[in-house]
Formats: C-alpha cells, structure tokens, sequence
C-alpha cells in the first residue's frame, strides 16, 4: 500500500491483494495466500523469478522528486515525507507477488492463519526480524502500530483503510491476533499490508512530532544523510536481518540510494540529461518524442524503454469539485466533457482514452448490464442517469474531424442552456443570476497551456482559468478541498481494491480533511455498490459490483476522462544490468519504489 505522487498529478495508490473463490474450510496458516488458495511458490522457494540472485551489490544510485520535505514520517497528514522512506526503511507484514495476479507471501510475518469463519487472522512474527538498532520485533510492536495507525496521530486515510480491523490481541510475544467487524474477502490481506514501527523509539520519539530524526525501523536501508528539504541518502543496512530471506533475495542490490528535490519536471529532466541522477520516467508524450532524444540517446550513454504491464490502469481524469455549485447539473458536467478534444491532444498516439474507471481489465463495463449488474441497479433505477441500464459509457471522441467537434460543442451548448446557461451580451455565459460560467484548473510546478480547452470553452462563452502553484500549496489545497479542477490520476490495481474506492467515492470521506474524496460524491448508490463490491466472495460477483459501479460513476460525469496507457516510460543512463525476467504487475514511479530500482544493479565497470 502507497501514497504516491506524480509530477502534474496526485496519486493514490492502493495495491490490494484478495483471496476469492477459495473453501473457508482449506484455509489454513500458510506461508502466502492468493486469490484462489494456490500459489505460484511453494513453501521454502528460493527467489521470486523476476530478480536475479547473481546482481552484484554496491556502488551509489542517484534518483530524484520534486518539491521539498520537512518530516521523517510519511503516515501522519502533517507536512511531507521525503521519497523512498517508507519503501526502503519501513516494512509491512507480508509483500506482494508480482508475477502473480493476487498473491502476497511473508516478509515479518513467517505464518498467516486466516480463521474459518475469516473475522480474524494471525500473524507469526519470524524470530529473525530486528529493527535497525538490533531490537526484535514482536508481537507487541505489530499491536502498537495497528493502534497508532487507526488514532488521531495518523493520517486519516489509515484511519478510515483499517476502520474494520477493529484492534489485535496478542497471543504470545510472537503471535498476533487482528479482529474483524465482519467477514471481507480482502481485510487479512490489508492486515498484511500493515507497516510495523518500533514502539521502542515511538516511545522516545512522538508519532506525531514535527520531526526530522530517522526513524527506527526494519527495512533494509537507514537513512543516512539529511539536507532538509534538498537531499536524502538511504545506506544499505549491513545487517539487515532479511538480507537473506527467499522474498528479498536479489532486491536492494545498491549500497545507497539518494533523492534529490528538483523544483519541477522541466528543471528536473535537465539536470537528468547532465548526469545528475540515473533514472527518469516520463508522463507527458510529447517530452517523450521530442525531449527524451539527443546525443547522450544516440551514443547510447542514455537508453529509453517503454515497460510493458498488464496491470489494470485507474481512471485518469479532470476531477470536478462537486462541492462547488458550478458542478452540481450533470448536464453542466455533460457538457464540459463534450468540449474536452482527446483526439487532437493525443496527437502522438502514445494513448488510449479511459472510459472507466477500470481500464485494460476484465472489470470495465462492457455491453448491457448482466443479470448480476441489474441485480445490484434495479432497487435505485429511479436514482440514477437512465444510460446507466444502457450501453457502457464511451467518453466523446473526435478522430479530429472538425465536423466531429462542432457537433459535440452544439450538444454541449443545449445541454448548457437546458441547464439555464446562454450566453449574454458581453459574450459570456451566464446564469440567470448573471453569474458567468468560469472555472480554474489548478497544477502543480510550473504553468502549461491548454489552447485547445480553452478555445473550445471559450467557443461556449466559458472562461477557464490555468493556476500553477507550487507542490507544497498543491498538496494543502487538495487536503482542504479548495480547487475547482484538478488533473488525478487513478491507481494501478490487479483486482479492484474496495477500501481504495471508498476512499475515492465512499459517503463517509467527503468531509474528511486531506481524505481522497476529491470529487466531493455523496451518493447512497454508490455506497451500496461498494458494500457489494467489498463484500463479493467469487470472481464474477466482484465483476459484477466492479461494472454496476463503473456504470454509475462514469455516466454521472463527475470527472472528464482523459487517458491511459499500460506502458511505463523511461530513459535511464547505461550503466544497469537487470534481471532477465520482467514481472507482469509493476509500476515505475521515483516517489515510490519500482521494480527496476529495486531489482537492478551496477553493470561491472560501471559504478559510480
């Protein structure tokens, strides 16, 4: 489970492991779990296939993020973490395959007893695990984290993402118990995800301090040295008690890692190209065709890879601010979305456009809605758009015909003016109270034009307004909810994780400060769809759940889709070699900690 950021987007990642289809009376402790009770490797196994046991440790990786930091601890709401602390130096529970569509295995926990009644599961620490200052870890630490976790002193997404693990009991200094308010097929595996601090030095150190003194923890780097606010080095940790454990073999193969803070991607992709750091991924295509080239790229001191996935891409999109009156009228939702122009900003070709909230997977809408979808809709057929029961939702497209787009541009002004917006006089729009149709939409870093939007908008009388404002302001004003429009991208995911999407969609997050709810979505029908999806026990009930809430969101038009792509984007200086075999479920992003950066190492010679 990550927190993690994107350049020009805010990305809430959740990657939720499940177990369905399988016999309560075959569960039993078990050195992993996966979706149907089979895993890929057995008890004892060596390696995960996707690293390489012979990678040579050493040497230095220079990594970057951007913006600032100015605390040690990245689960409280309270200011930001530096990149790389909570994947390097804190551990969780178990960790996840990711050769495997649904499995997670063993990390601090060496045995997981899931009860047969699924209300509660047990942890067996491994005897071996320490944090860093040599200390065990125990059952009482595992406690002490679940505790701290959902009180007042964290962030409030653990709060309300851990909300029915309702405490633990500890059975003896190595076994832990977790209790559930209610049978879910997913609650042992957000158990697992659990991160284990030391109680030891939460004692000394208060979680909630403003703090910049390196935390103790169990992971396989410590931090090692500071430059507030400008640079963080991880050192590799000799005695790192996993150094030999089956799930780390062949990870973590650099003697240190550092992140630089740039002020955004543009400053950022220079000093890239200078040699400042190794290892940059792109969002934007058109810097991927025309920035990521050159002398460097073509002598081959710099190579450029796009990553294939399979991993299914979240919706992302331009999310409108239900909270502010403007977005209210589907139809004045409608019809922003009619003047967004895909097809013409997709000049490259380099993406698809989303039309769910489930994109490359089996989940999306597809067709009419099945026997199980209509089950879910019908008790709230009164209560939602009536193309609900219709096809699935297709996002306008224009193959850049101008014919194409005028007509969307008309449909969008009868929608307006159906919603009681015409344009006036001084060639705005304006309501009946005279009020004029302008909106902003708000970026982090530096300023971007948007001359297509806006002269389609401004073709309807419509004033859009770009705000560019620094990461730091970005980050406040999204936990307060003060923006019309922001750019967000949607998590990857390989089964749709309930927790995640109650977090984005869910009632009870609407009014929570620095919550995911960016929206502002306060429906009961969406509720109930996420208690159905959370409650689904076999793959074609969580289809079903997945595709009626996708229905609804999508026609309700609380965001304008924008795009997707199953490829991850990179140049990367020549001087890694990395293992033979890629994963099938991997992100690439340096705000968090991708399977590249974990599992490569320095081709001989080529050390730093």
């Amino acid at each position: 489970m990550c927190i993690a950021r994107r350049p020009g987007l805010w990305l809430a990642c959740f990657f939720t492991l499940a177990v369905l289809g399988a016999n309560p009376d075959n569960l039993h402790a078990a050195h992993g779990i996966s979706i149907d009770g089979k895993l890929k490797y057995p008890a004892g196994f060596v390696h995960f296939d996707y690293v390489s046991p012979q990678a040579v440790k050493g040497g230095q990786l220079l990594l970057h993020d951007l913006g600032s930091f100015d605390k040690m601890n990245p689960f409280t709401l309270k200011g930001t973490a530096p990149a790389g602390l909570e994947d390097l130096v804190f551990e969780t529970l178990t960790v996840p395959s990711l050769d495997e569509p649904f499995a997670a295995y063993g990390l601090i926990a060496k045995d997981i007893e899931v009860a047969r009644d699924r209300l509660s599961v047990t942890f067996t620490i491994n005897e071996q695990a320490r944090f860093s200052d040599g200390t065990p870890i125990t059952a009482a630490d595992v406690k002490f984290s679940l505790d701290t976790l959902k009180s007042g002193k964290a962030h409030p997404f653990y709060q309300a993402y851990l909300q029915d693990i309702t405490g633990a009991d500890i059975l003896d200094p190595m076994r832990v118990r977790m209790n559930f308010a209610r049978a879910n097929r997913e609650l042992h595996m957000i158990a697992g995800q659990l991160p284990i601090f030391s109680s030891k030095f939460y004692r000394a150190t208060p979680f909630d301090a403003a703090s910049l003194a390196p935390p103790i923890a169990s992971g396989p780097y410590v931090v090692k040295e500071v430059v507030p606010g400008k640079t963080i080095t991880y050192q590799r940790n000799p005695n790192y008690w996993a150094r030999n454990l089956n799930v780390r073999r062949g990870f973590f193969n650099f003697d240190t890692i550092t992140y630089k803070y740039y002020k955004d991607q543009i400053v950022a992709l220079e000093a890239f190209k200078a040699g400042e750091f190794d290892f940059f991924k792109e969002y934007s295509a058109r810097a991927w065709s025309r920035q990521h080239a050159g002398t460097k790229w073509d002598d081959g001191r710099i190579r450029k890879k796009a990553f294939k996935t399979a991993t299914g891409q979240g919706l992302q999109a331009y999310i409108l601010n239900l909270r502010r009156p403007l977005f209210q009228d589907r139809r004045v939702r409608e019809a922003l979305g009619l003047t967004y122009d895909f097809d013409t900003l997709n000049k490259s070709g380099q993406y698809q456009r989303s039309h769910s909230l489930f994109n490359n997977a089996e989940f999306a809408a597809e067709g009419l809605p099945s026997a199980g979808e209509l089950r879910l809709l019908e008790p709230f057929r009164a209560q939602v758009p009536p193309e609900v029961f219709g096809p699935p939702f297709r996002a306008p497209l224009t193959g850049r015909e101008p014919s194409r787009l005028r007509a969307n541009l008309l449909r969008a002004r009868a929608l307006l003016a159906q919603a009681g917006w015409t344009v006036a006089a001084d060639g705005q729009l304006r309501n009946t109270a005279g009020q004029a149709f302008t909106f902003e939409y708000m970026l982090p870093g530096e300023p971007r034009p948007f001359p297509e939007w806006e002269k389609n908008l401004a073709k309807l009388g419509i004033k859009l307004t770009m705000r560019a404002v620094d990461f730091a302001l970005y980050r406040r004003r999204l936990e307060a909810y003060d923006f019309d429009v922001v750019a967000i991208a949607g998590n990857d995911f390989t089964l749709p994780d309930p927790a995640g999407l109650s977090q984005m969609l869910g009632s009870a997050s609407v009014d929570e400060p620095g919550g995911n709810n960016l929206r502002g979505v306060k429906s009961p029908v969406v509720d109930a769809l996420l208690k159905a999806l959370a409650a689904a026990d076999t793959l074609p009930a969580l289809r079903d759940a997945a595709r009626a809430l996708d229905r609804v969101v999508m026609w309700n038009h609380w965001q304008i889709p924008d795009l997707w792509t199953a490829d991850e984007r990179v140049s990367y200086w020549n001087r890694f070699a990395m293992p033979a075999v890629q994963p099938l479920h991997f992100s690439i992003d340096t705000g968090a900690l991708p399977w590249p950066l974990v599992t490569w190492w320095h081709k001989p010679g080529s050390v730093r």
